[in-house]
């Protein structure tokens, strides 16, 4: 019994063998390209693996390009981190033992569901941070505070005077003065003139009245 299980294993293992060995090879070659590219957009370090023998692993080079020997109807897997894998059948009857394929890969695309993240663990917490909320001022609030007189009074005592404020200020200063203030007529030549010229003309009214 123990010779007929290893005649058996035997004979099968020489079987398959004799199939392989039947099967013309083939120079199987070709470039990994992306499917969803309208450009030809090459995908590198595709790995490509022969399920028939099971142990053969090839890689495509960083252009995408790969060349390896086969045997015709064997199944070759292309597969690639973040691509769809793809199965490749080597035809039979392939004329010149030479046959250039190029593979496209589609990209996986997952559609994770949405997610909404919320900062407080229950609706009350919630209702307690919103009402204790404050709101940012909008422009009109911003102004209004702006122009309140004692914000505009601060602000003018905080910030330095330019040349031109401090001459108009000056120039205020001296017409208010100028106009609250009283002069005295005797100081001024042209008013002890006019002065006399009142009395004289005074004197010579009544000298004719007189007559």
């Amino acid at each position: 019994m123990k010779y007929l299980f290893g005649f058996l294993l035997l004979f099968c293992t020489a079987s398959v063998f004799a199939q392989q060995t039947d099967r013309p090879l083939v120079q199987f070659s070709g470039i990994t390209h992306n499917a969803d590219s309208a450009r030809l957009v090459v995908v590198p370090y595709v790995s490509i693996k022969n399920q028939s023998t099971s142990k053969q692993v090839y890689t495509s080079d960083f252009e995408g390009y790969y060349s390896f020997v086969a045997h015709e109807r064997d199944t070759l897997t292309f597969s690639s981190v973040g691509y769809q894998s793809v199965t490749v059948v080597v035809p039979a009857g392939v004329a010149n033992h030479s046959l250039v394929f190029n593979v496209r890969l589609k990209q996986l695309i997952y559609n994770l569901p949405a997610i909404r993240v919320f900062p407080w663990a229950t609706p009350d917490e919630f209702k307690k941070d919103f009402l204790a909320m404050k709101v940012a001022d909008d422009d009109f609030d911003i102004i209004r505070k702006n122009l309140n007189p004692k914000a505009v009074k601060a602000a003018g005592a905080t910030y330095p005077h330019t040349v031109y404020e401090s001459i108009n200020a000056q120039d205020m200063h001296n017409s208010i003065v100028n106009s609250h203030s009283i002069t005295n007529p005797l100081l001024n030549p042209f008013a002890w003139g006019s002065l006399i010229r009142d009395i004289a003309a005074g004197d010579k009214s009544n000298a004719a009245s007189s007559y």
